[in-house]
C-alpha cells in the first residue's frame, strides 16, 4: 500500500513538472508570447535545471534541446523510482531501456497537451470568442502551429473551421501509435497502466 502511495505522488509530481517543461518546449517552438504571465512562471520554474542543461544541450533551429532531454532524463528517473517501488530495491535493469521509456511517454504526453490545448481551443471559440485571458491566448499560439497546415488544406466553408476535428484524427492516430510502441518496448509491464 505504501509503495502504491508513493508511486502515485511520484507520477503526480513528475508528470506536473514534466508538463511545466514540455509547455516551455511548445511555447518557444510556437513562438509564443514570453511576456505573457504563464510563459514566465513556465521559465522561471523550468530554468534551475534547464541552464546547466542548455550548456551542453544547445538549441537548434527554434528547438530547445535541452527541454527534451531534461523531460525524457526526468521520466526515465520517474521509471527507475518506480521499479524500486515495486521491486523493494535497486533492480537489475538497461538504462537504455529506461530512457526509451522515457522519450516515448514524453511523446505521449505532448501529443496529450495538443489534444487537450485544441480541445480548449474550440470550447473556448463557442464560449468566449476573442477572449484576452492569458491563458487562452497561449493555448491559442500553442496551437496554432499544428492547425495551420490542417486549414490551409481544408476548404473554406463558410466561416466554420472544421480543421480541428482533422487535427483531432490525426492525434488520435498519433495516440494509437505510441500505445503500440509502448507495448513494443515494453512500457505496460511494469503494471501501471500508462
Amino acid at each position: 500500500m505504501l509503495a502504491d502511495i508513493l508511486i502515485t505522488i511520484l507520477l503526480i509530481a513528475s508528470t506536473f513538472y514534466m508538463t511545466i517543461i514540455l509547455l516551455r518546449f511548445l511555447l518557444q517552438l510556437a513562438r509564443a508570447d514570453f511576456y505573457n504571465p504563464i510563459s514566465q512562471f513556465a521559465v522561471k520554474a523550468t530554468n534551475p535545471l534547464l541552464r546547466p542543461l542548455r550548456r551542453v544541450i544547445p538549441g537548434w533551429g527554434g528547438i530547445d534541446g535541452a527541454a527534451l532531454v531534461l523531460a525524457v532524463i526526468i521520466q526515465a528517473i520517474t521509471f527507475f523510482l518506480i521499479l524500486v517501488a515495486l521491486n523493494g530495491g535497486i533492480p537489475s535493469f538497461n538504462p537504455l531501456i529506461l530512457l526509451v521509456w522515457g522519450a516515448i511517454a514524453v511523446l505521449d504526453l505532448i501529443v496529450k497537451i495538443y489534444f487537450w490545448s485544441v480541445i480548449a481551443v474550440v470550447v473556448v471559440s463557442w464560449i468566449a470568442p476573442g477572449s484576452g485571458h492569458p491563458a487562452i491566448q497561449l493555448v491559442a499560439q500553442i496551437t496554432e502551429p499544428v492547425m495551420r497546415p490542417v486549414r490551409k488544406l481544408m476548404p473554406s466553408m463558410g466561416g466554420l473551421d472544421l480543421s480541428p476535428i482533422i487535427v483531432f484524427l490525426i492525434l488520435n492516430v498519433l495516440s494509437v501509435v505510441i500505445d503500440h510502441m509502448k507495448v513494443a518496448v515494453g512500457l505496460g509491464a511494469i503494471g501501471l497502466g500508462l
